[in-house]
């Protein structure tokens, strides 16, 4: 959605969601040089993880542009499709039997559970904060935030053309869960981030990530506004675990 004011839009969700990182925004590119083109897009001057790169976006506000040779393996590469990363190797999981895994068949089917973008078709990915405008018209939008924040914000995306949810953890490499998901999928899609995203990305212990499309950013900020008119707002305010609970319910729900 390239007409949307991206800088509107992340006022209004780090103020109804209480953001505490920055929301930012992911996208492939065919051709190297066009990421390159972005102004002022930052390369890495090292080997990183996806993971730091996206913490570099989310905590630092940079606006980064790598390509698989950025990337520290084949695990990073393979989410996103850089690199022809998903070779037989990478599909049998041996260089995580052992160490997340018991098996060969328990690493192999964790590879196999992973969403990701097909290899193949894209040589690079820029990752940035929205609010800058640097990512024109982006592939989808990202955000970190508390668990009482998301489901907040799922009950905005949820107000109208009510939608139930499913989602998956396939614990390490969780990223597939959100960013290659939505990526792959075109729906939001919510992850508890893993073990590398948390060590290497900077990520809080008590934070979760949403991955979507952007137009669905628009839906839910108009459904949290619909619910904040009915009294429901983030942070949830605190009744209290022994009071008559029937004088709150009242306020919520009309006899």
């Amino acid at each position: 959605m390239a007409d949307l004011d991206w800088p509107s839009v992340v006022a209004d969700l780090e103020q109804l969601l209480k953001l505490r990182s920055i929301p930012f925004g992911m996208k492939l590119f065919r051709d190297r040089a066009e990421m390159e083109a972005i102004p002022r897009i930052r390369r890495p001057q090292h080997v990183h993880t996806l993971d730091q790169v996206v913490g570099q976006a989310s905590r630092l506000g940079w606006t980064v542009g790598i390509t698989a040779d950025d990337l520290v393996g084949a695990q990073c590469r393979a989410v996103v499709g850089l690199g022809s990363a998903k070779t037989d190797a990478w599909k049998s999981g041996q260089h995580m039997t052992g160490v997340w895994f018991e098996t060969d068949e328990d690493a192999t089917a964790h590879q196999a559970a992973m969403h990701c973008v097909p290899d193949g078709q894209f040589e690079a990915l820029a990752v940035g904060p929205l609010a800058s405008g640097k990512l024109h018209d982006p592939d989808i939008a990202l955000f970190y935030a508390t668990p009482g924040a998301m489901m907040y914000f799922i009950n905005g995306l949820q107000w109208s053309g009510y939608k139930k949810f499913d989602w998956g953890v396939v614990g390490e490499s969780a990223c597939a869960d959100s960013w290659g998901r939505a990526l792959t999928k075109r729906e939001p899609s919510l992850s508890i981030p893993c073990f590398a995203e948390r060590r290497y990305g900077g990520v809080l212990d008590d934070e979760m990530l949403m991955a979507t499309p952007p137009e669905h950013l628009v839906k839910a900020i108009a459904g949290m506004r619909a619910l904040s008119k009915n009294g429901f707002r983030y942070p949830f305010p605190q009744y209290g675990v022994q009071q008559d609970v029937r004088a709150g319910m009242a306020v919520s729900y009309a006899p």
